[in-house]
């Protein structure tokens, strides 16, 4: 036991499994995924030139992501692969923190591991960790800021608590460069930690000063990325939108966690075998309620969405087990079938509904008695944990306001809220449930592992699909500006003839968007073809061969799909009318 806390022997078995589980995905492909073509080809040309230039295609500041990439990229040669093994040697280091995170938020060794691989090795978190989105990086600056604020109140004299407070504040301040969001660790994670020492007066002064020279390296940097060309403006809150969509797409967002955490959820299922009978067939009458009218086809059913709740759009981990954001004609195969994301909803809100009689039950058992105040030196209180995780959390949210009322908020934003979540129940079914976490959180575990391996080997197999068709038209004398391959690889294919996306939000410079005359009337239509003006698609990538102008003469690409019925093709299609003879 002692020469596993000395070399942190559990943290690094989480780092390890999430290092195998990424090796079987097999998770390579030489094109642009989702939005992390740009930011590759940003530190391609930081690694050849030595400075920031953005191309149209960035909201976030992507800063240190953007060094870590183009020292993978000195050490190991320029791919798309290379600059995603960046992403995943960070997701390794999160995965590592996150499991001493737990452990000095009060949870003991062997739950903080079922708990990190709860989270590490769900499909959401496997499949960005081999991008180069900035979310893992973001996840990351967080962590160690929390970290950090933990050791900090954990500390028995002042010196060591100014010194965790200070890395906390330097080390977000850094961080927090990729992902601007991050920076509330500084701006609210470590103000709350002031003030639960603020009895400390050395502390407290020492903080306060370190908190706002991170405060004003934060400005600095706004105020950098502000006057830098082609950098997208941070999305507005509209001056009118519908209060009642933008709170249901909070809603959803919100119950998208449990999917995210469904190992630890579920946990509380068995639980209601506490509950009284009624409760329990209450519970099965809303439950399958919901399930009816999710399922039955009505003008209700998209108000009542199954698991995953966020599962379209833009988003990641959806029913086709792909990003369903790739914006190719024809739909994809099904990952998840009904009957599957019946199965998910049920044991999601399930354990939610059950989550929730078991702190109704806790709270009536205990209104009346008075919590002990003082807390061992190296535990944190629930008091100190809320004081620290809630104002970050609610700050999070408003942050997301915006974005739900314009309808654009991704599953991937839930990380860092699901990291609260995964504090506060693994901690509150360890005190209050059992002090052991099952098997059957073990095995809940393991099985998402395996659905997030097939989902990450699933999407990159798709994507290499789609690269070999792009070979084959290649090799056929058709150039890349004559095939629509989805807006990843257009991406690419416009910043080799232009220096930035043709994006008309860009503020600076202000000639930067030219407007895009629209495709010839006959042309097959193309997802955000006035972003990429160079492209003029004769041909296109398809799910459908009858989408368009059907089949064209080339070889289909078949891929592979593991835990699916069958593999699956792309067809390259006609964008334009056959000539006539």
């Amino acid at each position: 036991m002692r020469l596993a806390r000395k070399f942190r022997i559990p943290a690094l078995f989480c780092a390890l499994a999430v290092l195998i589980c990424e090796l079987v995905s097999r998770p390579y492909a030489n094109m642009g995924i989702s939005d992390d073509g740009p930011y590759i080809l940003m530190a391609q040309t930081l690694a050849s030139t030595g400075h920031i230039v953005y191309n149209g295609w960035a909201a976030a500041m992507i800063g240190w992501q953007l060094y870590i990439g183009a020292a993978f990229i000195k050490l190991f040669g320029f791919s798309f692969t290379v600059v995603r093994m960046s992403t995943l040697f960070v997701s390794l280091a999160t995965a590592f923190l996150l499991q001493r995170t737990l452990v000095r938020s009060g949870i003991t060794e062997r739950n903080a591991v079922v708990a990190t691989l709860a989270l590490a090795l769900s499909p959401l978190y496997l499949l960005l960790s081999v991008t180069y989105m900035s979310d893992i990086f973001g996840l990351f600056a967080m962590l160690v800021c929390l970290y950090g604020c933990l050791r900090a109140l954990q500390s028995a004299t002042p010196n060591p608590a100014i010194l965790w407070l200070c890395f906390a504040v330097a080390t977000n301040a850094v961080f927090g460069t990729a992902r601007q969001i991050a920076w509330l660790g500084v701006l609210i994670m470590v103000p709350s930690t002031l003030w639960l020492l603020r009895s400390q007066r050395r502390v407290l002064i020492a903080g306060s000063v370190a908190t706002l020279a991170g405060a004003l390296s934060i400005y600095a940097c706004m105020q950098w990325l502000k006057h830098q060309p082609y950098v997208l403006p941070p999305q507005p809150l509209p001056h009118t939108f519908s209060y009642v969509s933008s709170f249901l797409t909070l809603i959803y967002f919100f119950l998208a966690i449990p999917f995210l955490l469904l190992p630890i959820i579920a946990l509380f299922l068995p639980t209601l075998r506490k509950s009284r009978p009624a409760v329990i067939a209450v519970l099965a009458l809303l439950l399958l309620g919901y399930l009816f009218l999710g399922i039955y086809p009505s003008h209700l059913r998209g108000y009542f969405p199954l698991e995953p709740t966020m599962g379209g759009g833009g988003n990641w981990i959806g029913v086709h087990g792909i990003h369903e954001g790739h914006q190719l004609h024809g739909n994809p195969p099904l990952f998840l079938n009904v009957p599957a994301q019946a199965l998910i909803t049920l044991v999601c809100f399930g354990g939610l509904f059950a989550l929730l009689i078991s702190l109704l039950r806790f709270y009536r058992l205990h209104s009346h008695r008075t919590l002990p105040s003082v807390q061992p030196a190296q535990d944190v209180s629930w008091k100190q944990l809320g004081i620290l995780l809630v104002p970050f959390a609610l700050a999070y949210t408003a942050l997301l306001i915006p974005r739900t009322a314009t309808g654009w908020i991704y599953d991937r934003y839930t990380l860092e809220l699901g990291l609260v979540a995964l504090i506060c129940l693994v901690r509150y079914y360890q005190e209050q449930i059992q002090p052991r976490i099952p098997l059957l959180g073990i095995a809940l575990v393991a099985t998402m592992a395996v659905v997030g391996v097939a989902i990450t080997h699933n999407h990159f197999s798709l994507y290499r699909a789609r690269v070999a068709l792009a070979d084959e038209l290649h090799a056929n004398g058709i150039p890349d500006t004559s095939i629509d391959n989805g807006f990843e690889q257009n991406f690419i294919v416009e910043l080799q003839y232009a220096d930035h996306i043709n994006d008309k939000t860009i503020v600076f410079p202000a000639t930067a968007y030219v407007p895009t005359p629209p495709l010839p009337a006959a042309t097959c239509s193309m997802f955000w073809h006035d972003k990429t003006p160079h492209v003029h698609p004769i041909y296109g990538v398809s799910f459908d061969p009858n989408a368009c102008y059907g089949l064209a003469p080339f070889a289909p690409a078949h891929y592979t799909r593991w835990l699916a019925s069958s593999p699956a093709t792309l067809y390259i299609v006609r964008y334009t009318p056959p000539a006539k003879p």
